[in-house]
């Protein structure tokens, strides 16, 4: 699984986000909530479109069964709008950690927490 999720995490930081359907469910859940595989890849791209350069940079890996949890450091340059604020030029970073749950060797389930800084750094 760790191989697995650090070549789906080389895709994201690729921006290929038209690949993840081989790492990602169709009926994937996110934050507990029935999302959809064309929902999370463009909640992706969304965050790619106002940091071009965003990337997620592997800090930490646990696998426990079907379960597996990251933490990340993410950076970009912010250059669109964001949490409704323009683009203002700065690089951000932030730490990330997310929780997925794997079934037939996909994720279902994914959980995220980026930490709150981004906003304040962006303003």
């Amino acid at each position: 699984m760790e191989a697995f999720y650090r070549r789906y995490l080389t895709r994201c930081n690729e921006h290929r986000f038209d690949d993840l359907g081989e790492f990602v469910d169709a009926d994937v859940r996110v934050n507990g909530v029935p999302t959809g595989l064309d929902q999370y890849a463009a909640g992706m791209r969304a965050v790619v479109d106002a940091f071009p350069d965003y990337h997620w940079d592997l800090q930490h890996l646990l696998v426990d069964g079907d379960w597996l949890s990251a933490h990340l450091i993410d950076t970009g340059t912010h250059t669109g709008t964001f949490l409704d604020v323009p683009a203002t030029g700065r690089t951000v970073s932030a730490e990330e950690f997310a929780i997925y749950r794997f079934s037939d060797g996909k994720i279902v389930d994914s959980w995220g927490n980026l930490d709150s800084s981004v906003r304040h750094q962006l303003t």
